[in-house]
């Protein structure tokens, strides 16, 4: 089941090695009748293990685990699930942070030091695919130049490397080139993660471009 579909409350997973701060989000979650926990993990270890059978509609993660970070557990989740939704809880409010979390395919980022309701209707927001970011955060995408955005829009749009070779008027080795340099940019491992990525930023209103 895809992170697009629902029947009843909202499923999230919860990953955080801070048994305090699970609780508390725990709590504020559960006492949301549109929302429900239906996992939790204390590691990137631990997420990888539990990932492939809870399937969470949205993946709620901080940063730093004890074993390494949230975008490795992000990645997993989007190896698993292309269109998996996935919102950052972190202390660090820094561009580092913003920047990886996006590359690793994350909607939105919030701080661990947002009220209970806040971080509610941020999981709601990134449920429904609209991104949840800081208010001095520019929503301006990844450092890709204007023809790998081109390109971007392209998959996003289903084309081939060949037609997209077409389209822009350049070789087809050169776009598969392109490609690959702009899945390392983006921190994704295939084109279908593209396109996931393109019609959820669309769903919520915006371009790459």
């Amino acid at each position: 089941m895809t992170a697009t579909q629902q029947d009843g409350p909202i499923r999230v997973m919860l990953v955080d090695d801070h048994e305090v701060v699970r609780r508390g989000i725990v709590t504020a979650i559960d006492a949301s009748p549109a929302l429900t926990v239906i996992g939790e993990a204390s590691s990137v270890a631990e997420a990888t293990r539990r990932l492939p059978a809870i399937r969470p509609q949205v993946l709620l993660v901080d940063l730093q685990l004890p074993d390494g970070t949230g975008i490795d557990v992000m990645k997993v989740a989007r190896e698993l699930d292309p269109e998996q939704r996935m919102l950052v809880l972190t202390s660090f409010d820094d561009d580092a942070a913003l920047r990886e979390s996006r590359a690793a395919g994350a909607t939105g980022l919030m701080l661990k030091s947002a009220r209970s309701q806040e971080i509610v209707e941020a999981i709601q927001a990134v449920h429904a695919g609209r991104p949840v970011w800081p208010a001095d955060h520019v929503e301006d995408g990844p450092d890709l130049s204007e023809s790998d955005q081109r390109i971007v829009e392209l998959i996003g749009d289903g084309h081939s490397n060949r037609e997209i070779a077409g389209a822009l008027g350049i070789a087809e080795k050169t776009v598969k080139n392109r490609v690959t340099v702009i899945l390392q940019t983006l921190g994704m491992q295939r084109r279908t993660q593209v396109a996931a990525m393109v019609a959820a930023r669309r769903r919520a209103g915006w371009k790459t471009q």
